[in-house]
């Protein structure tokens, strides 16, 4: 919240405020018809101390931000930020869908369909507040293995069907400590036996010392040719206040550390060839280059230099849109690896109907995309920033073969 103004923070707690007196009033219309008298009464306090709590809460938190211990305060505002979206949006589509409902008539103006308008509506409340909590409590670590191929005549030989599992965002501050999450991840990794595991940045929310005792379970990845990473916008503390620069570059030197200490080989715009028998393909790593108001670290020339002979490249960027704007358009590397979108943690994915509102954003923001012959993948992120849940997005761990044949 340290990034919002007290402007636009009053401006959330007024929507909160003018979306529940809209609920309120919609509200009476049920309990008058189902409930008693005193029963009724309960409700309408519960649900306005509820509501004034809410907002309460919201402006100390921002009022105090910097007296409340950093730890506390991470855990403070997801868990506000959560109790913000799972009470605001499911009030928000219950005001629609019962204001549409009654004004427009939808069951015809007889008396005995008219008592359905509110139970309808309240119904479309209590779904979405369902489907949220699902989110939080069920879906925010319920990992799906996604898997691809990708096929290319420039592949070596000795490389044919070689794996390779990416993971991405890992957002280690917002995991609470909660260490078996990364020991089940590490468990479910080692069991797709990778030849090349690559971590493609945000290792952090923001803070090095979110990394203590993570080292363990993080040492733990095992895979055949190595282990690759690079850093992601959240890495490098450009989204907090320091007291010196050395401070904020001392804090970067401490996560650099961490990769160095669990064998992780991090790319800071460099690359690497990783050999088997007499035949090599080209591991690349870009610091995070993005589209403002994103920073751009990276430096592709500068990367690419040591590697420009070697036909097969695969480029670790954590942000997707460097793609596009640059890898595609001055380098021959075959596959680029990304992060960043979590697929905004939200979206539909059933069959052929494939959305997210990231995707307004982002034109390549989760799964497979090519362009004459090179591909981007987009990792859909295993750990959260913001709202503590994933609706319809589940955390990504990404198995890649790789392939000289056309996938068939």
């Amino acid at each position: 919240m340290r990034t919002y103004s007290f402007y636009k923070i009053g401006l959330l707690c007024l929507a909160i405020l003018v979306v529940d007196i809209l609920a309120f009033y919609w509200l009476q219309s049920i309990t008058k018809l189902y409930l008693s008298p005193a029963l009724a009464t309960s409700v309408h306090v519960l649900f306005w101390i509820f509501t004034i709590g809410l907002i309460s809460a919201i402006l100390w938190i921002k009022y105090s931000l910097d007296s409340i211990n950093p730890r506390r305060r991470q855990r403070l505002i997801a868990s506000f930020y959560g109790l913000t979206v799972s009470s605001f949006i499911p009030k928000i589509i219950f005001v629609m869908v019962i204001s549409f409902m009654y004004y427009t008539n939808y069951l015809i103006s007889k008396e005995e369909s008219l008592i359905l308008v509110p139970i309808v509506g309240l119904l479309s409340g209590f779904l979405p507040f369902f489907v949220i909590i699902s989110g939080i409590f069920r879906s925010l670590y319920r990992f799906k293995i996604y898997k691809v191929k990708i096929p290319s005549s420039q592949l070596p030989d000795a490389f044919d069907g070689v794996k390779i599992v990416q993971i991405s965002d890992l957002h280690l501050g917002s995991l609470n400590y909660k260490y078996d999450i990364l020991y089940k991840i590490t468990q479910i990794v080692n069991e797709l036996e990778p030849d090349i595991i690559c971590f493609t940045g945000d290792l952090v929310n923001n803070y090095a010392w979110e990394l203590e005792g993570w080292d363990l379970p993080f040492s733990m990845f095992k895979a055949k040719l190595g282990k690759f990473a690079v850093l992601g916008n959240h890495d490098y503390g450009d989204y907090s206040e320091w007291n010196s620069e050395s401070e904020k570059e001392e804090n970067l030197n401490t996560i650099k550390q961490f990769f160095e200490k669990t064998d992780f080989r991090l790319l800071l715009n460099a690359s690497e060839k990783t050999i088997i028998n007499s035949d090599q393909i080209a591991i690349v790593g870009v610091e995070n280059w993005g589209l403002p108001p994103f920073k751009q670290y990276g430096d592709l020339d500068k990367a690419m230099s040591a590697v420009k002979d070697v036909p097969f490249k695969i480029v670790l960027s954590h942000d997707p849109s460097h793609w596009k704007e640059d890898i595609v358009q001055n380098t021959d590397a075959i596959l680029t690896l990304s992060g960043h979108t979590h697929g905004m943690q939200v979206g539909i994915q059933f069959k052929r109907l494939y959305w997210s509102p990231i995707k307004y954003k982002y034109k390549q923001w989760a799964g497979l995309y090519q362009e004459n012959g090179q591909y981007l993948y987009v990792n859909r992120g295993l750990g959260w920033l913001g709202f503590p849940g994933r609706l319809g997005m589940r955390p990504e761990i990404t198995l890649i073969e790789l392939a000289q044949n056309e996938m068939e």
